[in-house]
């Protein structure tokens, strides 16, 4: 029971970061899922669990949305995660992990020192930033970091750049987790009970987190989800 206990704890630190920062569940829940039960397996699972838990944020932020960054990133973010998810099986390795959780402690250090500030995507760069976002995170299933790095460079206020990430985050939900169940369905059914427990705790995380999330000034908005993607690519590291 330590084990299960685990999970559903880590699941609700996972759902109070993923209401903060856009992301958070398959970073924190993959790793130690996949102490179980092998990476591949645990991607898949965690997906579930990250599912129900993004569609619970959806309902508490939808009317924040902003329409224009979700139709032109988040399409092409959607995209990319469901080529991922695609290739997920015979692409993942070692190197791809080292090389994301590298591109988060680079992100976050560009947020912290004011530098993410002077990237602005726009047109056909926002298409770009979301597709590779996209794709990236379908292969190591941990898209949401490289994502929340990438909305950055839009500018949002605070309840958009929540709102909006999760509506993209959604989005790439519905491309990528009927791939997962038709491929590692059998999987996915063999270890239900880890994918419950985590879904409860991203649930009880979710709410919590909305609590937080009001206490957090907007000048400091940016910096808190820099420091939380400098130091998830940190965790990644060390976890790999």
């Amino acid at each position: 029971m330590i084990f299960e206990t685990l999970i559903l704890l880590v699941g609700a630190v996972a759902g109070g970061i993923a209401t903060i920062a856009g992301f958070g569940i398959g970073s924190l829940l993959t790793p130690l899922l996949a102490i179980k039960v092998g990476t591949g397996v645990a991607v898949a699972g965690v997906s579930i669990a990250h599912f129900f838990g993004t569609g619970l944020r959806f309902f508490f932020w939808r009317k924040d949305i902003n329409k224009k960054i979700l139709l032109s990133f988040g399409l092409t973010s959607a995209a990319g995660g469901l080529i991922g998810a695609l290739l997920h099986n015979s692409l993942y390795n070692f190197f791809l992990t080292i090389i994301f959780g590298c591109l988060l402690v680079f992100a976050g250090g560009m947020g912290l020192t004011g530098l993410s500030k002077k990237l602005r995507f726009e047109g056909i760069w926002a298409w770009i930033a979301g597709g590779l976002s996209g794709l990236f995170g379908g292969l190591v299933g941990n898209q949401g970091g490289i994502r929340s790095a990438s909305m950055l460079g839009f500018n949002l206020k605070q309840k958009e750049f929540v709102a909006t990430a999760t509506g993209i985050a959604l989005m790439v939900d519905v491309a990528r987790t009927p791939v997962y169940l038709a491929v590692q369905g059998r999987e996915i059914a063999a270890i239900w009970l880890f994918i419950v427990l985590a879904t409860i705790g991203v649930f009880i995380g979710t709410v919590i987190g909305g609590w937080i999330l009001k206490k957090i000034p907007e000048k400091i908005f940016n910096r808190t989800v820099s420091a939380i993607i400098l130091l998830v690519g940190i965790f990644v590291l060390i976890h790999r």
